[in-house]
């Protein structure tokens, strides 16, 4: 399938933005993005990555963070072990061990490869614990969302051929019927 990346780009910043809207993110939370661009373009995740596609999303992804203000992670594919291409001080921040490798479009993803490139100071983290994310054509990225994970539904379903799937996270709920609980904002409901 060929992919205008144009409609890529203002689909996703579409989704993002509605997205926003029903989670609330706030400046310097951590938004973790898994993304398969051979799904994208209708192809098995990992068999046709394409750096048109990496453009697009990353183009999108990059006005989303300047008019939230978060931080973004890219989740490597399974060869570097979904480690995760951040910026330094992100990492510095976050006080997280670096580890070394350079994705690559086939060792590492198209995407994280694109933002490794863009990154002014890129560095890979093992792992992450996100405040919220996008997972782009399957890709599983929910072993870096804090726990409690909870679904974002936006009018924006696929990207190209690529399912999307949101994630924001919440506060565990603990202490039962008893307990008392605050919500620090009004779309933090128990699921």
């Amino acid at each position: 399938m060929d992919v205008n990346g144009e409609q890529v780009e203002q689909s996703l910043l579409k989704g993002l933005r509605e997205f926003q809207l029903a989670s609330g993110l706030s400046a310097d939370q951590t938004f973790v993005v898994g993304t398969s661009t051979s799904e994208v373009t209708g192809k098995h995740i990992g068999k046709a990555g394409t750096v048109e596609v990496a453009s697009a999303i990353w183009k999108a992804l990059r006005t989303f963070q300047e008019e939230t203000d978060i931080n973004l992670a890219f989740q490597c594919c399974e060869h570097l072990n979904r480690a995760l291409v951040v910026e330094k001080q992100l990492a510095i921040k976050m006080k997280s061990e670096t580890v070394h490798a350079i994705p690559a479009p086939k060792a590492g993803g198209s995407m994280a490869a694109y933002a490794f490139k863009q990154f002014e100071e890129p560095v890979l983290l093992e792992e992450i614990q996100a405040d919220a994310g996008i997972d782009i054509g399957d890709t599983f990225i929910g072993m870096h969302l804090k726990r409690v994970a909870v679904p974002v539904r936006t009018s924006v379903k696929r990207i190209g051929e690529a399912n999307i799937t949101y994630a924001r996270t919440r506060p565990k709920l603990i202490g039962g019927e008893r307990a008392i609980y605050h919500f620090s904002t009004n779309n933090e409901t128990c699921d």
